[in-house]
């Protein structure tokens, strides 16, 4: 089964997908939009063109692990895109996702512009690889 991690963002929303064993993530692209009805749209038709079966959406804690206004935004996605698919929807702590994806960034020549491109896709599957690692070590 595929999997498919979110980094959703206001106006970019970062996708990735595992491999069909759920071992490796990698990116998928993003989808520039800022209304999350439609945005839940859109990613339900790359669930359903992909043959997505679950979906991971990174939950922005606050450090002290409570919730704040982005992560009722992100809950308030997720019930949204839950209207446009049957695919079961997860949440994964986010917390430090962005610093580390422009950690790995300013280690490879992605600068400038074409690093603002790729961050949220790189978050995104900063995301689902700590989910999968963390599914795969829970069923050791």
């Amino acid at each position: 089964m595929r999997i498919l991690g979110i980094d959703l963002g206001d106006v970019r929303t970062g996708l990735a997908l595992s491999d069909p064993t759920e071992f490796l993530a990698s990116t998928a692209g993003t989808i520039k939009e800022s209304d999350l009805t439609v945005l839940a749209k859109k990613v339900a038709e790359f669930i359903k063109e992909r043959e997505v079966g679950k979906v991971v959406i990174g939950l922005p804690l606050n450090m002290n692990g409570t919730k704040g206004p982005r992560a009722e935004k992100t809950e308030d996605f997720a019930s949204r895109l839950k209207r446009y698919t049957d695919v079961p929807v997860d949440f994964m702590d986010e917390r430090l996702t962005t610093a580390a994806a422009y950690t790995f960034m300013n280690q490879g020549e992605k600068r400038g512009k074409k690093r603002r491109e790729t961050v949220d896709t790189d978050s995104a599957a900063i995301i689902l690889q700590n989910y999968l690692d963390k599914s795969r070590a829970q069923r050791k």
